[in-house]
């Protein structure tokens, strides 16, 4: 039986979490490096720091990090706030995707060696902290070999909810800093749970180290119901899929679970993927890479990666490229004990063995909701894995007061970037032309998404200043 998240209650977060283990403060004398990547355009007016925190120092589970501060020198990145990228899977790496293909301040070229500016980089906003969890994604490790195959939910909370304490301590200019989560897909689990720690943990604190003001997620899991509902209602309104083929779908995957379906659920979608043809489920209308044209290929990468965010496959080669270059992991200062396995976009270990993943996150926005916290969830509508649909069947459950009605946003050239609707205690917002990476396929907007969010700004019902 899957175990459906609820609010936290006060005896739920005592000094020891629900893993028997206590968040714990590792002192460190180490004062952080600045970086320089090798194949960085320059120079550039921003500060980078990477590197490990220990989570959990019996097990030896230590988490990378990548912080990019914000762009203009110490006065900008002093005064702006802190915010946490996390990328979902579960399994996939915040470095892969959101550093280097979405709002980090690189992007690679296809040589696998260079990189260049991104010019709508979120850093131009804010203080953005990547971060690749849980142990045993891209750079970040455990002593223990067994840890990779009992991730869950529940331990990647906490030990997220660790790092950032102990990261604190090693920058600790950013203690009272205002604060957000954001990340996109499974994140949509990762960003409220953690959320949901902060939260419970800063209660009754008059100035809590960690100023937690909100967060935001983008085509995000909300609720397993919900996700499969919405994501079947897309493929055959897009014309993916038979009336036949959809009438399965509703009936095997009925109350499924989005990450551990039944057979027969299973057997239903791959007769979709079928249906489908060679398109890149994550941006409808963009062109899919060779790599995967076959549907042998195509259905084994689904199958290995559910919701990775994936624009185009092909860049995944850049990146395992360039972030397997010994160079490349000494200016990092990461894989410092030898990691027996290479780098990877994604680890399948992880992602197969996932053990917790709660059916609904909708407790716990309700809860957040209720606290005050800003909490805004974007979708690019060309996304057809976790799609607006889904999104608007989730949003309408928790039956929220509407502020705002519906109403068109505009972008810098006075182009239609999407359509938002405001409630009371979240703001929903699209974003036209986008896929399951909205940084990535409309940068522009995702950017001006970003700033807004921050500013705590509904999205702009006429062209906007630049």
């Amino acid at each position: 039986m899957r175990i459906v998240s609820r609010p936290v209650e006060d005896n739920d977060l005592p000094q020891k979490n629900r893993l028997g283990s206590s968040p714990s403060l590792f002192k460190t004398t180490t004062k952080p490096e600045r970086i320089r990547l090798p194949g960085q355009p320059g120079p550039v007016n921003f500060t980078q720091y990477s590197g490990y925190v220990t989570v959990d120092a019996t097990a030896g589970r230590a988490l990378f990090y990548w912080l990019q501060e914000a762009q203009g020198g110490s006065k900008v990145s002093d005064s702006v706030p802190l915010v946490l990228w996390l990328n979902g899977g579960p399994g996939c790496s915040s470095v892969a995707y959101g550093a280097s293909e979405e709002l980090g301040a690189f992007r690679i070229n296809s040589d696998g060696a260079t990189l260049y500016l991104n010019e709508y980089a979120w850093n131009k906003a804010a203080n953005i902290l990547f971060l690749e969890s849980p142990a045993g994604v891209g750079f970040s490790y455990s002593n223990t070999s067994s840890d990779l195959k009992t991730c869950g939910d529940n331990r990647t909370a906490w030990d997220a909810y660790t790092f950032l304490l102990n990261w604190l301590e090693r920058f600790p200019k950013y203690k009272y800093r205002e604060f957000y989560i954001a990340g996109e897909s499974y994140a949509g689990h990762y960003v409220p749970q953690l959320s949901q720690i902060v939260y419970e943990k800063n209660k009754g604190v008059s100035k809590p180290i960690i100023n937690f003001k909100g967060y935001m997620v983008g085509n995000g899991l909300i609720d397993d119901n919900n996700d499969y509902k919405g994501m079947f209602e897309y493929w055959w309104n897009h014309g993916l899929i038979s009336d036949a083929t959809y009438q399965r779908l509703q009936t095997a995957c009925a109350l499924n679970s989005f990450e551990n379906p039944s057979p027969a659920c299973n057997d239903a979608q791959n007769a979709a993927y079928d249906e489908q043809g060679n398109i890149d489920w994550y941006s409808l209308y963009t062109p899919t890479c060779k790599k995967f044209s076959t549907k042998a290929t195509r259905r084994q990468y689904r199958a290995g990666h559910p919701w990775l965010g994936g624009y185009d496959p092909c860049t995944e080669i850049y990146s395992t490229q360039y972030y397997n270059t010994p160079a490349v992991q000494k200016a990092l200062h990461a894989n410092v004990t030898g990691i027996p396995y290479a780098w990877s976009t994604c680890s399948d270990t992880v992602g197969v063995y996932w053990t917790d993943s709660p059916s609904s996150m909708l407790p716990i926005y309700q809860e957040l909701i209720d606290a005050g916290l800003k909490i805004w969830v974007f979708s690019g509508d060309t996304d057809s894995v976790v799609p607006l649909t889904s999104t608007r069947y989730s949003i309408d459950a928790l039956k929220l007061t509407t502020t705002t009605n519906w109403y068109a946003w505009y972008d810098y050239t006075a182009e239609v970037g999407g359509w938002s609707q405001v409630y009371k205690g979240l703001t929903l917002a699209t974003v036209r032309g986008a896929g399951h990476e909205v940084p990535l396929h409309q940068p522009l907007r995702a950017l001006i998404l970003f700033q807004y969010f921050l500013n705590d700004k509904p999205l702009p019902n006429t062209t906007p200043k630049s």
